[in-house]
């Protein structure tokens, strides 16, 4: 079985449905459908009928690039009054050869969530923090151990279940399963973790469309996220009301001409616009910078300072990815803000080369990672649509192009 993974990332802009197969320990984008959000505002459904629309689109034109139907898949949560709580669980083991197994480590982690979580809240993930073998030898990976009992300390996330119930229930209504959930955080993570993270403390910043959220990550475990009002679209609305432009003009002219720091911009660089008026104004490189620079290091610092009252320890290392860190020059914002030492994150992933899927990519691997440590495989392609997908690749041809990239995933 190939472990192909569809996942469902909800934003205030677009929809993002994405498919992604395993491979080796890479992960290889298989197809992509970006679409207009509608009734959605930031990762909230806030008119079903609307968002049923957009979601179903999104759905189908990766259905339509793959020749087969998606009926599980794995969503990004709101992090809207996420709460992290503590749990503990343990399972006892019978069996004559007394190891550790994938099953005895499900049984510990559904343990852990007992009489936890509230009635109107919604568990989103449940994070091993260590286990421990027969009340002694305390370890990351109990799998192989000979053991009696089995315990674990946990961190489970949970939001209100109004985040995410509509969603489930549009979802349903076409047919398709929600199988996991994650917050976009821990996806983030998952997706640009380097193997020193592990022992450290460090922050997750995803600056999207209407909203930016701060994670906090302790050796690898999610323990605090917040969302901040702001985002890419306060930058479009700037843009807006100094040069009176409508707000898709606005959008066009920071992500396509527009710098995100001032000190690259060229002062000769000129284009002109039409206002709301139908006024032509010429427009230069530099002023409209100064403006794009100018909120974005307050997004930043807004961040910083949010990473601050999150926790009071040392950063080890901060991960920052989202739409609009795409904005040329917004590396030398955020060292102004943060330091030279760290780092702008970049997807590098063939077919989405942008910090906008950063999520969408991510939580294919984190759910990939789980279901793995966990002695399972990750599909939400079961096997019978597999084999229409290969079917499928026959009829595309190998001689095109899309056929051979179709070869490399599927003949190997």
């Amino acid at each position: 079985m190939k472990q192909i993974v569809t996942s469902l990332d909800l934003g205030s802009n677009s929809v993002k449905v994405l498919v992604g197969e395993i491979y080796k320990n890479e992960l290889f984008v298989l197809a992509c459908s970006e679409v207009k959000s509608n009734g959605i505002k930031k990762g909230l459904i806030v008119d079903e009928e609307q968002a049923q629309a957009s979601i179903k689109e999104a759905f189908s034109r990766t259905e339509d690039v793959l020749g087969i139907k998606i009926n599980k898949v794995v969503v990004l949560a709101p992090s809207y009054y996420a709460d992290f709580i503590k749990g503990e669980g343990y399972t006892t083991i019978t069996r004559e050869d007394a190891k550790v197994n994938g099953e005895d480590i499900t049984r510990t982690l559904q343990a852990s969530v007992y009489n936890r979580v509230q009635s109107n809240l919604e568990l989103i993930n449940v994070s091993p923090v260590s286990f421990i073998i027969n009340e002694n030898d305390v370890v990351k990976d109990p799998k192989g151990k000979e053991a009696f009992k089995l315990s674990a300390n946990v961190i489970l996330g949970t939001v209100p279940k109004k985040n995410v119930f509509p969603l489930i229930s549009i979802l349903d209504s076409l047919g398709i399963k929600v199988v996991d959930f994650a917050f976009g955080g821990q996806a983030d993570y998952a997706l640009f973790k380097k193997h020193e993270y592990s022992e450290k403390l460090g922050a997750v910043i995803n600056i999207g469309a209407h909203k930016t959220e701060v994670s906090i990550i302790n050796e690898d475990i999610l323990v605090s996220t917040e969302v901040l009002e702001i985002g890419g679209k306060n930058v479009d609305r700037d843009i807006s009301y100094i040069y009176d432009l409508k707000i898709e003009d606005s959008k066009k002219i920071k992500e396509n001409f527009a710098l995100a720091h001032k000190s690259k911009a060229n002062t000769g660089e000129i284009i002109e616009c039409l206002t709301k008026e139908n006024e032509h104004i010429k427009i230069n490189q530099y002023e409209v910078s100064e403006i794009v620079h100018s909120r974005i290091r307050e997004i930043l610092e807004l961040s910083k300072k949010q990473i601050n009252l999150l926790t009071k320890k040392e950063i080890g290392y901060i991960i920052i990815t989202g739409g609009t860190t795409e904005i040329e020059g917004f590396d030398k914002v955020f060292a102004e803000v943060f330091g030279k030492m760290i780092e702008v994150t970049r997807v590098n992933t063939l077919g989405v080369r942008s910090n906008r899927f950063s999520s969408a990519l991510g939580i294919i691997k984190l759910y990939y990672e789980k279901l793995k440590f966990r002695d399972k495989e990750a599909f939400t392609i079961d096997e019978e649509e597999q084999e229409n997908l290969f079917i499928s690749k026959k009829r595309i041809g190998e001689n095109s192009l899309l056929g051979k990239v179709y070869s490399y995933f599927f003949d190997n």
